[in-house]
């Protein structure tokens, strides 16, 4: 099955390091096959979302609601609007 990403949000962080970041959340969706008789792709959300820096540095969220840039210990949340 053929995956893509959807750019769901993109919010400002503030890490435990005292620096700001951008985080992009993905949404995962994946081609519905059986819709292609209709000439047309479907996709359709899988319920998996994903968690990037605007430099592609994966991000990892955490049971408290935190997010972790992976391979640190620098924990991040969401700014305030």
């Amino acid at each position: 099955m053929e995956h893509k990403l959807h750019l769901l949000d993109t919010f400002s962080a503030n890490g435990s390091d005292g620096q700001t970041y951008k985080v992009r959340a993905f949404e995962h969706l994946a081609r519905d096959d059986s819709l292609l008789s209709l000439a047309r792709d479907l996709w359709e959300p899988t319920g998996r979302t994903e968690y990037r820096l605007d430099d592609g540095t994966p991000v990892q969220p955490e049971r408290d609601g935190s997010l972790r840039i992976a391979g640190s210990d620098v924990r991040l949340q969401p700014a305030p609007h």
